[in-house]
């Protein structure tokens, strides 16, 4: 049994923690998760693996030892760590030294973590070592299959092709109900509340998704497609144990809510992973005024000008951002349909700038500004903005601490192997019949995500002559014609026939990304329901499907 517990910011909230509490420094809800499990699992021999240790393994290792006691059970609990770099922050600094905005990791304020994504064979050794729950630090999220089923099934780091195909099933499951309906483009299909899926792994690396039988949701095709093109890049998916090629693997639909993922091929390593850095990155306020009615730029110009007057200046910020969201509709049908938001965000290292001197200073305009001014919230205080840098560095040895003894754990050996991409040509056969103008999202489904700053768009279709149709429509030009804010970015296009989809790569969508991005969206996870809103000239015997 596996859970994912740390997405990109966690270990910088769990800094945090640990700065007033050093005992804390994990994620403490595991312990509840586990309250009326432990002794279950312990009785029936089920192994558990988890991120949750967080920025303290140990600690929380600890805490399951005393939970099991409590319980009147023995429980041999392992940590695997090896993956906190801030010992060696002084090494780092070439590596952290600019991002993709050219900030210097320097200017930023005191870093707070910087973790290197560790593989899976620490976790293996520990089940080897007799572990019966193996808590770690940062580990990819793959590498939570990856351990127990190269633990299970006795592979060695050369296995490549296996541990590729245990990679493809743990990208599936690692955000859990993703992968069984949840956040699926095709949502009428999907019943109920979706249940938490499976990943049969056989001995040859294939696996079988599915869900607990009388759980809601769906695992089909589709919901497995939409998993595997989840915050990738191109079809070359680099882990620390192998580069798993997400372009040779096959779905095939071999019962009810059973999907088999066979045939993925996968090379050697690469020498260095990846590490993710936080630090203070200042402060931040933000206040949004509603803007309703007729000549909406007008009055957002008069307001913003009137703004920069009242504080001196906007030069006097590090940053400032002004987005003028149109939601308005012309002849409204209702009050609230009137309505465009004018969200103003100052950033800066002094906190008092951004606090209530300059969200005070909206509310002043209340008053003397243009005709129907409100807001959405009264003056608030600026917050701490935590900066997410990610870089690379090589792969570190995992430390097992298990039985009161500690080993260490060599990473995979890295290759030097570079898998290139380029688009195939593009199929010139016209889908016969007429077209209409209609959302692409009728005819294909789309998954997004972040990747840092930059954002991934995979599109999929579901029947071959569909595909056909969109390898020829959906070009790179394509895509910046329908959405406008990609057409000054960096944009890759990735072919993935095997899954009839179309993976994009978005550089810089995000800006810096995580919690520095001002988008409503920050994350991209509505860049693909935005996508298939888009009207297109579409076969009409493609909406027959």
């Amino acid at each position: 049994m596996t859970g994912d517990y740390l997405a990109e910011l966690t270990l910088a909230i769990l800094a945090k923690q640990r700065l007033k509490d050093p005992a804390a420094g994990y994620a403490a809800q595991f312990l509840d998760h586990m309250d009326g499990v432990l002794e279950i699992c312990l009785d029936e021999g089920i192994k558990i693996v988890v991120n949750a240790g967080g920025l303290n393994p140990a600690g929380l290792a600890a805490a399951v030892e005393r939970m099991a006691t409590g319980l009147g059970r023995k429980a041999r609990v392992a940590a695997v760590s090896g993956d906190d770099l801030m010992p060696h922050m002084d090494q780092l600094a070439d590596r952290l030294a600019h991002n993709v905005t050219g900030k210097r990791f320097a200017e930023l304020g005191d870093p707070l973590t910087a973790n290197a994504y560790l593989g899976g064979w620490g976790i293996a050794a520990a089940l080897d070592a007799g572990a019966d729950i193996v808590v770690t630090g940062r580990v990819s999220d793959a590498s939570l299959v990856v351990g127990p089923a190269a633990w299970h099934h006795g592979w060695v780091p050369a296995d490549y092709d296996q541990i590729a195909g245990a990679v493809a099933a743990g990208h599936v499951i690692e955000c859990g109900a993703q992968a069984t309906g949840g956040n699926y483009s095709f949502f009428a299909e999907v019943e109920g509340i979706p249940g938490l899926p499976i990943a049969e792994v056989a001995a040859d690396g294939s696996a079988v998704v599915t869900k607990h039988p009388g759980t809601g949701g769906l695992v089909s095709v589709g919901t497995v497609t939409a998993q595997l093109l989840y915050e990738i890049g191109a079809p070359a998916y680099p882990n620390p144990d192998v580069v798993a090629l997400l372009d040779t693997l096959s779905l095939e639909e071999v019962g009810e809510d059973r999907v088999r993922i066979g045939g993925t091929k996968g090379v050697a390593p690469p020498p260095t992973t990846k590490v993710a850095a936080t630090a203070h990155g200042g402060f931040r306020n933000s206040m949004t005024m509603i803007v309703a009615g007729m000549d909406i730029e007008a009055k957002a110009d008069m307001a913003v000008a009137a703004l920069w007057a009242s504080l001196g200046g906007s030069e006097q910020f590090d940053e400032v951002d002004v987005q003028l969201l149109r939601t308005d509709q012309v002849d409204p049908p209702n009050h609230e349909a009137s309505f465009a938001h004018l969200k103003v965000t100052v950033t800066d290292r002094d906190a008092d700038k951004v606090g209530r001197r300059f969200s005070n200073a909206v509310v002043e305009l209340i008053l003397s500004s243009y005709p129907g001014f409100t807001l959405t919230s009264p003056p608030t205080n600026g917050r701490s903005v935590l900066e997410y840098w990610p870089s690379t560095v090589p792969q570190p040895v995992s430390v097992v601490t298990v039985g009161g003894r500690s080993f260490e754990v060599p990473p995979a050996s890295g290759g030097d192997a570079v898998v290139e991409y380029r688009d195939p040509p593009l199929d010139e056969a016209e889908v016969p019949g007429e077209s209409i103008d209609v959302p692409i999202g009728r005819v294909v489904g789309a998954r997004s995500g972040d990747k840092g700053g930059d954002a991934n768009l995979g599109v999929w279709a579901r029947t071959d002559e569909a595909y056909a149709w969109l390898t020829r429509f959906l070009t790179t030009d394509r895509l910046r014609a329908l959405l406008p804010e990609t057409r000054d970015l960096r944009v890759h296009r990735y072919a993935l026939p095997n899954l009839r989809a179309i993976n994009f790569l978005l550089e810089g969508y995000l800006g810096e990304g995580v919690s520095t991005s001002n988008k409503l969206d920050p994350q991209a996870k509505a860049l693909s329901e935005y996508f298939r809103a888009k009207v297109v000239p579409v076969p009409e015997r493609l909406l027959a499907v």
